[in-house]
């Protein structure tokens, strides 16, 4: 490789790694008392909790709970918002599948997790890969497609979020 593809590819990976970290950790101390005090009720069993700011008003934790990696999201005021539980692909549900093999043939599924927020109490988050493209899709339990998104439009919201 010849010293200028290098420094693109090196400039590239930069500018991924830069976008993929939106996040802001943030210590235990600093989390508003809201926030924790509605975590420690919805959540009493968490461990190894890590703390990030997501945006100028949504706290995320990070956690594992009765061995699942998990994540829950609140606002500054305390309002949970969602909670994520990362699944394997073999434990979605078989209708969740399907949409996925007909919707979208040719993809690789890269993660999936089970959601549920204030307004849907079970869905479906995937990431999916094909090629240079990576889609976000949200489905909810009857493999419908509640919202499709690609990263580069996720890192577009998270940036405007701020």
């Amino acid at each position: 490789m010849n010293y200028k593809a290098l420094m693109i590819a090196m400039t590239a990976t930069a500018g991924v790694s830069f976008t993929a970290c939106n996040a802001q950790s943030i210590k235990e101390a600093d989390v508003p008392q809201a926030v924790m005090s509605q975590f420690q009720q919805k959540f009493p069993d968490a461990k190894k909790v890590e703390w990030s700011k997501e945006s100028a008003t949504e706290i995320e934790a990070e956690f594992k709970m009765n061995g699942e990696e998990m994540s829950a999201n609140f606002s500054n005021t305390g309002e949970w918002l969602e909670t994520e539980t990362e699944i394997k692909e073999k434990d979605l549900p078989e209708a969740v599948k399907n949409t996925l093999k007909s919707q979208f043939a040719g993809y690789d599924i890269e993660e999936s997790e089970q959601v549920s927020t204030p307004e849907q109490s079970e869905a479906y988050e995937v990431e999916l890969e094909k090629g240079e493209t990576t889609l976000d899709v949200m489905l909810d339990q009857s493999g419908k497609v509640i919202k499709q998104t690609t990263s580069e439009e996720e890192d577009k919201e998270d940036n405007d979020g701020r």
